[in-house]
């Protein structure tokens, strides 16, 4: 069966297609990823689309992008989705599953099962359920390389923009912060993994922020 995989850039991502190349039912044949327009950078994460489109040459996977606006309400995020949705129906005529990366918020997943049966599309969630401590120390034992590039400083102190997502960030978080982050307390970018074909070289930028409660952290493709 032919999957096409919500991509954030994000180690829940990377680590869903890991997973789903472990299965002989399903075959990821693509990416898909919100970017959105004004920033020129994936929507949440923050990354750099160059870094995005790196990430997609690493896992050899053609990429889909729907931009969204800064400011994007639900009826425009639904709108662009419908559209990439549309384009990748178009090049794999088979195709209509697309998987994400939820590990335990139901209402998000239901909300993802909704809108994709709407337009016809089935939405299926491989990592959903898994306990997510353990989940986050096997990504990290089994050579996911990751750095957190947004904190939500309501949630979590801004300290930890920029780090690598490793053993000794997990042991600093806050008991009320989940290890994977599944609350939206802090989002990351990948550089390396099972996933990907060779690691990317990413060069740590600068920390700003953004709508007096984001931390972000910059990182670009070295050169």
């Amino acid at each position: 069966m032919p999957v096409l995989l919500s991509w954030s850039g994000g180690k829940d991502a990377a680590w869903t297609l890991h997973a789903l190349r472990q299965r002989d039912d399903v075959e990821v044949v693509g990416l898909l990823t919100t970017v959105t327009r004004e920033y020129d950078r994936v929507s949440m994460q923050g990354i750099r689309r160059t870094v995005l489109h790196a990430q997609a040459r690493a896992a050899e996977l053609p990429l889909i992008e729907a931009m969204i606006p800064a400011h994007c309400g639900n009826d425009d995020y639904e709108r662009a989705m419908a559209s990439a949705l549309a384009e990748a129906a178009a090049r794999w005529p088979d195709l209509r599953t697309v998987a994400f990366g939820d590990l335990f918020l139901e209402d998000i997943r239901a909300w993802r099962e909704a809108n994709c049966a709407r337009i016809g599309w089935r939405a299926i969630t491989p990592l959903f359920g898994l306990d997510t401590a353990s989940l986050a120390r096997e990504m990290i034992r089994d050579g996911l390389r990751a750095d957190v590039c947004c904190v939500d400083m309501q949630q979590l102190d801004a300290r930890f923009a920029g780090r690598g997502f490793d053993a000794a960030l997990l042991d600093e978080l806050p008991a009320r912060v989940d290890p994977c982050g599944e609350n939206g307390e802090f989002h990351t970018c990948v550089r390396a993994g099972p996933m990907f074909d060779a690691p990317l070289d990413l060069a740590k930028g600068d920390t700003e922020l953004r709508d007096g409660r984001f931390a972000f952290t910059d990182f670009a493709l070295t050169l």
